[in-house]
């Protein structure tokens, strides 16, 4: 950042204008009294300030809602009180499909504003300008179509745009876009909707795309992209963020040839079609990138990445797809040192090099349900220095595979973690035999699991509790005579014995002789036992998430007997005993006959996600 300021203010050194510079001012409560010297007598107007300035000059506005276009003059710096108090707002001034809130002349400064300009022009947007060497930090633009529109040599440093048809326009630019925020608008009536939309007349523009936040959310009809790139320029993008929230969403969709580099960008799809999308490009580089998410294969072509002719891709991770990498020109292409990993297909239309990996990258969290998602290798990882071995790490080793590895990665220490907890523990009950299953652990450094059990819900694993230790999958057991309950959880534990935390618990309820033995999976309402009952019976359910539980008992009128559960409970397995007898707020027992019972769950948000009914028989 100091080394952009730096470049504003030697070029007025040069000019030898700086040392005539004069500070003014703009705000509301001033008299509004030329030449604004002074918050005291401070311009009321940002453009009545602008227009006795020259070049040199520094304006600073207080907070306020500054109803007017902008059109700076050059050499000038404006800096506002803040992206959230000090507003230019437009809306009510939109009379040409090109109009531009704030205009940026060359060797300025734009910091401090919130920019509002209506949703409903053509070509123009909330800042724009030749601005050649200037610099548009520290802003907020919203509900504008493009938020800021530029070309030459721009910085555009920490900006935040917010519901933008296109968030960063670079035409014709040799821009610098770094640490900006942005989210697109799902509602946009935009034929293109990206985060940052690149184009030039021809491949000598060479804009750099770095550490910027996009949150890329379109619709079925109008999809969204993070990073769009049509026609001519050359960038080279690095470590963005780019979060894909749309069924039809693309996190780069490149197009024409010298496409430049892409180096070590995460792109995250919650839900999404196309990771990177090349659109028959030649020599685009692509190194070190991290795609995963949730990628649906809702048409044959769509792939978490799509690569072509004398393309170089090394040093990726590609995870979560229908279809993992696929290409639409094989000559020249290289294809070498990524993990392909987990995509129900891995590769269509050409052979892996056999340098490629497909195995657990082993990162310190990729589960969102886990906490903060982080894509740093463990100390055990299969891509540590499994990279191209031409292309050195921040610490001179050999690259690894991923997100933090080559030149534009990070140095950082490796974290010797416990495996993941196994998940989808289930079961299959035989008589007086119970199969237990899961699934399989993928660490490099796995070594067993440690099978848990007790007769009580919700328990405390210790070695007491310790059934067995097994490499396999499956563990047959036999049900102990007279158990009504069973509990396990299981652990799984690396080489080095660190020991995971617990699966989800499963509850095996023995019902009655005659009944198979009830297995606790997803939402459920169980059955309740004894049933007949007499006096009292338990009602048992499975919560699959954390949720607010409403539990209920009818008589057959539809009347409410009793609230058994009216509270908010983490996932589980939990029990609550019903009696037919009389208590506080019942003062008869219950008449015998059929009773209803039913269970409503919502989630954290107030939305329903389960409800069950059963029926129950008291007999006195």
């Amino acid at each position: 950042m100091k080394r952009y300021l730096l470049t504003i203010l030697s070029f007025l050194l040069l000019t030898g204008t700086i040392s005539n510079a004069t500070v003014r001012y703009v705000s509301k409560t001033g008299s509004s009294t030329p030449p604004y010297t002074s918050w005291a007598t401070a311009a009321d107007s940002i453009m009545k300030c602008i227009d006795i300035c020259a070049f040199g000059d520094t304006i600073y506005v207080a907070n306020g809602i500054y109803k007017e276009r902008v059109d700076m003059i050059p050499g000038l710096s404006l800096i506002g009180a803040g992206m959230d108090s000090c507003v230019i707002d437009t809306r009510d001034l939109v009379t040409t499909t090109s109009f531009i809130a704030v205009e940026v002349e060359d060797t300025c400064l734009l910091k401090g504003f919130k920019v509002i300009v209506a949703n409903n022009t053509e070509l123009g947007g909330g800042i724009g300008g030749s601005a050649f060497n200037s610099l548009i930090t520290l802003n907020r633009i919203t509900s504008a179509k493009y938020g800021i529109y530029l070309g030459s040599n721009t910085t555009i440093y920490k900006n935040t745009l917010d519901q933008i048809s296109s968030g960063l326009y670079l035409f014709n630019s040799n821009a610098i876009a770094r640490s900006n925020t942005i989210s697109t608008d799902p509602n946009s009536q935009s034929v293109i909707v990206a985060g940052i939309h690149i184009e030039a007349f021809d491949f000598s523009y060479t804009p750099v795309i770095d550490s910027n936040y996009i949150n890329a959310e379109g619709s079925t009809f109008r999809p969204s992209n993070g990073i769009y790139k049509s026609f001519g320029a050359k960038p080279t993008i690095t470590n963005n963020i780019i979060i894909l929230n749309g069924p039809q969403d693309s996190g780069m969709r490149l197009s024409s040839s010298d496409s430049g580099r892409v180096f070590n960008n995460l792109i995250i799809a919650e839900f999404g079609r196309w990771g990177i999308f090349n659109i028959a490009i030649q020599y685009l580089q692509l190194y070190n990138n991290y795609i995963t998410g949730n990628f649906e294969n809702q048409q044959l072509s769509y792939y978490v990445v799509y690569i072509g002719s004398d393309n170089v891709v090394k040093n990726n991770v590609v995870t979560g797809g229908e279809r993992g990498v696929g290409a639409w020109g094989t000559e020249n292409l290289v294809f070498q040192y990524n993990d392909v990993w987990n995509n129900d297909v891995n590769y269509s239309g050409f052979p892996p090099d056999s340098t490629n990996l497909t195995v657990d990258p082993m990162v310190v969290n990729d589960d969102t349900t886990q906490g903060e998602l982080d894509f740093h290798l463990q100390m055990f990882s299969p891509l540590i220095d499994a990279g191209d071995p031409t292309v050195l790490d921040k610490d001179s080793t050999r690259s690894d595979i991923g997100l933090y590895g080559g030149p534009f990665g990070e140095s950082y220490i490796y974290l010797d973690l416990p495996p993941r907890p196994p998940v989808n523990l289930t079961a299959e009950v035989d008589s007086n035999k119970i199969t237990l299953m899961w699934n399989k652990n993928t660490e490099a450094d796995f070594n067993r699991y440690n099978l848990y059990r007790d007769t009580v819900a919700n328990f405390t694993i210790d070695t007491t509790k310790l059934v067995a230790s097994l490499q396999d999958t499956f563990y047959l057991h036999t049900i102990p005579a007279g158990a009504e309950s069973l509990y396990f959880k299981l652990t799984a534990v690396d080489n080095q014995g660190n020991e995971s935390n617990p699966s989800e618990e499963l509850a095996l309820i023995v019902t009655s002789l005659s009944e198979e033995p009830q297995i606790v999976s997803n939402y459920q309402l169980y059955q309740n036992y004894p049933n007949p009952f007499n006096p009292s019976t338990k009602i048992g359910y499975k919560l699959k998430e954390r949720g607010y539980v409403k539990l209920y008992v009818y008589d057959i009128r539809g009347e409410l007997v009793e609230v058994l559960v009216n509270q908010t409970q983490e996932a589980g397995y939990y029990e609550v005993t019903f009696s037919g007898e009389t208590k506080e707020g019942r003062l008869e027992t219950l008449a015998s006959g059929v009773y209803i019972y039913q269970i409503m769950v919502k989630s954290d948000n107030d939305i329903p996600v389960f409800s069950d009914i059963r029926k129950m028989v008291y007999l006195k």
